[in-house]
């Protein structure tokens, strides 16, 4: 956008007996757990179930009673709409008849990229069939382009025009000013994954701002890019480097700047998705599946990641910022809405790096158990009472000693899996890759979305089975398919409880990481084994599946390319 003047009619463009029954997962982040003091028997393991979920907190959208915002909108992204499915098509329909009811009466709708999964015509068109009746009317409608919304084979220029054309936007970075408030979003450049933003937009990002500040300095200024800012938010290691010092230098000049950002597709619920130093950044989570960081043993995409819906409903008063967090998939607030004063004034930021050096702690009758019937060959089982924290505990560090030998064994990073819902309490892990017959001294220290570690610590001891370590194996019910729509029952064996381990289906010749997947997805493993079925319409490249051709089903541990077992089939004639 080249046109400086400010037009301030509204919407027009500028450019939880054994444990508490209704702990919830909000409870749990306020480091509220309570475990009554009583042993965990080994007997009674399999009765222990999640807490249940209750609500979060008032269901009146409203900060304070009588008190109506002067502007209201949500905020979302990351729905990857696909061509192939409508999973996440519904989810996006329940995701906007949900706000809908708790925010009746909306002045603007944002979503921050990644509208589509290709960015194809037809993703565009199930998006807008789900979008265009359930929109309110009187709300403005503002989407960012994401890096997923040029993945369709075209240039960089036509994704732009096809965003533009088939959403409404009228470019891919543009300024509106709704109530007296301004909105600036960007759009990344093209298709790379860590984000483009030009030095040419970030100019003109600045001139914006000016606009914005002169306009009222005391007003909060909102700003939408896909890809977070690295150095900021919980996930922005998977921001953008390129220009970042001169994007976060231009932003950092006006302190009532909040800037929104998706792409990482991490949880709303740890503290650190909002994050303040010069201004305010926080992420938007996903409408899609949960993404994580890396290093953990459920791995960065854990079982059963489709489950994660959240959205933020932001309310403007007329001196501070009210940023609630949803749960769509539970239908229920999660953690305390954030607050941000206004006139704004960096020196009175409170969710900065430095807000949590208190260390978590296990309670005095917190309990590490051994799970006997999970014991195998290779593993143990182990289940224990969550720590406190004043704000969230993040992880646990478990490290396993060989007792003959006094040797660590293994040392691993686990989730408090405090994504759930309900936080499972108490926590269950299995420690894989030990040596059969062997007797291992397990110790578990707590540690919070800040890094601080627990001074007190809990311990026990185990022993594997004495037995052979099987293989991983792969069957099918058929090894010649007839023709490429022909669909086959996949059946893996001895398989361990998946860290983000996946199938992927190549031809035969393909290495797998420098050639891509016809088709993967993640496992689902129920006592050592994952069944489904392949069905060659879901397939990511169909132009590669061919009569006449052979191919092989991989299977991955890890989010890598560790193959474990492959199996191979031919397609034939129909």
């Amino acid at each position: 956008m080249k046109n400086n003047k400010l037009n301030h009619e509204e919407g027009k463009s500028l450019n939880d007996h054994l444990f508490k029954k209704d702990m919830d997962r909000r409870t749990f982040l306020e480091g509220t757990t309570k475990i009554a003091g009583m042993a965990l028997g080994l007997t009674i393991v399999n009765s222990l179930n999640g807490l249940p979920v209750s609500a979060a907190s008032s269901s009146s959208v409203f900060h304070s009673l009588g008190e109506k915002p002067d502007l209201i909108f949500p905020v979302i992204s990351d729905i990857h709409i696909q061509r192939q499915s409508d999973d996440f098509l519904k989810k996006f329909v329940t995701t906007l008849e949900q706000l809908n009811k708790v925010a009746p009466k909306q002045d603007a709708f944002v979503v921050v990229g990644d509208l589509t999964d290709l960015g194809t015509e037809l993703e565009y068109d199930k998006f807008m069939s789900a979008y265009n009746p359930r929109k309110q009317s009187q709300a403005v409608s503002m989407f960012a382009i994401g890096n997923h919304d040029y993945w369709n084979g075209l240039s960089a220029a036509d994704s732009q025009k096809l965003f533009c054309e088939k959403t409404g936007m009228e470019s891919h970075f543009y300024h509106k000013v709704i109530k007296g408030y301004h909105f600036i979003v960007l759009g990344t450049e093209d298709g790379n994954t860590s984000g483009t933003f030009s030095v040419k937009q970030i100019e003109w990002m600045g001139d914006q701002l000016k606009i914005a500040n002169d306009d009222d300095p005391k007003k909060p200024i909102f700003v939408f890019h896909h890809q977070p800012i690295k150095g900021t938010i919980y996930g922005s290691e998977w921001g953008f480097s390129q220009n970042r010092d001169l994007f976060y230098d231009t932003l950092k000049e006006y302190p009532q700047v909040v800037t929104f950002s998706g792409h990482t597709h991490y949880p709303l619920d740890d503290p650190r998705i909002i994050h303040q130093k010069d201004f305010t950044t926080i992420g938007t989570s996903t409408g899609a599946y949960l993404w994580l960081d890396s290093g953990r043993i459920q791995g960065e995409v854990p079982e059963g990641a489709n489950f994660l819906n959240q959205a933020l409903i932001v309310e403007v008063y007329n001196n501070k910022l009210i940023i609630k967090r949803r749960d769509i998939h539970n239908n229920d607030w999660t953690g305390e809405p954030f607050e941000i004063s206004y006139p704004a004034n960096k020196h009175n930021f409170k969710y900065t790096d430095d807000r949590d050096k208190k260390a978590p702690f296990f309670t005095n009758d917190a309990m590490l158990s051994i799970v006997n019937e999970k014991t195998t060959a290779t593993s143990l089982a182990i289940m224990f009472t969550q720590a406190k924290d004043k704000l969230l505990v993040h992880d646990y560090k478990v490290v396993a000693k060989n007792v003959e030998t006094n040797e660590v064994a293994k040392e691993f990073l686990a989730f408090s899996e405090f994504y759930k819902d309900p936080v499972p309490n108490p926590l269950k892990l299995q420690i894989d890759e030990l040596k059969p017959n062997t007797t291992y001294g397990i110790e578990v220290h707590a540690l919070d979305a800040y890094g601080n570690i627990s001074n007190n610590s809990l311990k026990v001891l185990g022993k594997t089975l004495d037995g052979v370590v099987k293989e991983v194996t792969i069957s099918l019910s058929k090894n010649v398919l007839k023709g490429i729509e022909d669909t086959v029952e996949v059946t893996v064996e001895n398989a361990r409880i998946p860290k983000s381990d996946w199938i992927g289906l190549y031809e035969i010749n393909d290495k797998p990481g420098p050639i891509a997947a016809i088709w993967w997805m993640y496992t689902q493993v129920t006592d050592g084994t994952c069944k489904f079925t392949y069905n060659p319409k879901n397939n990511m490249y169909p132009g590669r599946y061919k009569e006449g051709s052979t191919y092989k089903l991989v299977y991955f541990y890890g989010s890598g390319y560790e193959a474990v077992a492959s199996t191979t089939f031919t397609v034939g004639s129909k």
